[in-house]
């Protein structure tokens, strides 16, 4: 009897590397080499942007969740342009007051070219100040018995 089940290969190779990450009060999953519409951002076309605020990265052999955040991993975004997304009518009536509005609204959204993910191994953090500064503690006195 023949194995019926069929594999796609293609499938494995394109969720081989890819990050979850927050930014503009949202979560998206980002893979290299796609684009991604975002809030606007205050940049400029074919600027770099990195986002460090990454909370689950997968590669071949790994994943890696963050507790919130995973550090030194960064995604490298390239604005490629910024747009309007399409339009929301909001109509609001109030029953029996004749009171009607209606109103509309575009959502400014800037598009971006994912690059690259990476987990980068940083030196170690120095010690800040206040961990370096032990309590100094007062030796205790020895009473005197007479």
């Amino acid at each position: 009897m023949t194995n019926s089940k069929k594999t796609s290969k293609n499938s494995s190779k394109s969720n081989e590397l890819y990050a979850i990450a927050e930014t503009s009060g949202q979560q998206f999953w980002f893979e290299v080499d796609r684009y991604y519409d975002i809030d606007r951002l205050n940049v400029k076309e074919k600027d770099k942007i990195t986002l460090e605020k990454v909370l689950l990265l997968k590669d071949k052999n790994s994943i890696n969740i963050g507790k919130p955040y995973i550090e030194d991993a960064k995604i490298e975004l390239e604005v490629i342009s910024h747009k309007r997304d399409k339009k929301i009518l909001v109509y609001k009536m109030r029953p029996k007051k004749k009171t009607r509005r209606k109103m509309g609204h575009r959502q400014e959204l800037t598009r971006v070219m994912v690059k690259s993910i990476s987990i980068g191994k940083s030196a170690p953090k120095s010690p800040s100040k206040a961990e370096t500064i032990k309590k100094e503690t007062k030796p205790k006195s020895k009473k005197s018995t007479i």
